[in-house]
């Protein structure tokens, strides 16, 4: 099944199925059920079931999946099993500590390379990846047909840096800028803001605080 014929937010919840999954003691849960996971991560069963039922169809009647089978059948339908080389645009401290993140291969992600404009980085390398000038963006992504790229440039320069990626083959963006980005329909977008996921933290500390005293 690919995984566009599904929702977002079912799509958000299956890696934490995943390592929920994988955290489970081997010898003792040969078997789990969407109710056992539900459970455990705070869902509501039902929903559990239909997200299972979009990347498994090898449920059992009051057995439920069997767990290493579960785990095999997400891995792919989330093509954890076969690794996309992706590109990095911004080669600063987010950049750099993204490339130097091994466990991105665990999902199925390989940075390949990253690029930048500043001419004192040109040349280096982190963790064995090197850096490039942006104007060989275009060349390397036909030539190793790399179709995501990784976005950790300010905000101002954003734009033009996705214009180059797409312009270049790439039909993913992982986006660390804070600035919205207009791109073709045809183009998927997923945006990291930090700012708006550290407002919701905030808010919810201090509803915590009015609520309980700390």
């Amino acid at each position: 099944m690919n995984p566009k014929s599904i929702s977002k937010q079912t799509l958000l919840r299956l890696p934490a199925y995943l390592n929920y999954l994988k955290s489970l003691p081997k010898d003792d849960n040969k078997y789990v059920s969407a109710t056992t996971i539900a459970v455990a991560l705070g869902l509501n069963d039902v929903q559990v079931r239909k997200d299972l039922a979009c990347v498994s169809k090898k449920g059992r009647p009051r057995l439920g999946y069997v767990t290493e089978d579960l785990i095999k059948d997400i891995e792919s339908f989330l093509g954890y099993d076969d690794l996309d080389d992706a590109i990095i645009v911004g080669a600063g401290r987010l950049g750099g500590a993204l490339m130097s993140y091994e466990g991105f291969k665990e999902y199925g992600l390989n940075i390949v390379a990253a690029f930048d404009t500043d001419a004192s980085k040109i040349g280096t390398e982190i963790c064995g990846k090197k850096i490039l000038a942006m104007d060989k963006i275009m060349e390397l992504c036909k030539r190793m047909k790399i179709r995501i790229g990784i976005i950790t440039v300010p905000a101002h320069a954003a734009q033009e840096v996705c214009d180059i990626l797409v312009n270049s083959g790439i039909y993913a963006i992982w986006n660390f800028a804070p600035t919205h980005l207009k791109v073709p329909d045809n183009i998927l977008v997923q945006q990291e803001n930090m700012a708006a996921s550290l407002a919701v933290l905030t808010a919810h500390l201090a509803e915590s605080i009015k609520k309980n005293g700390f």
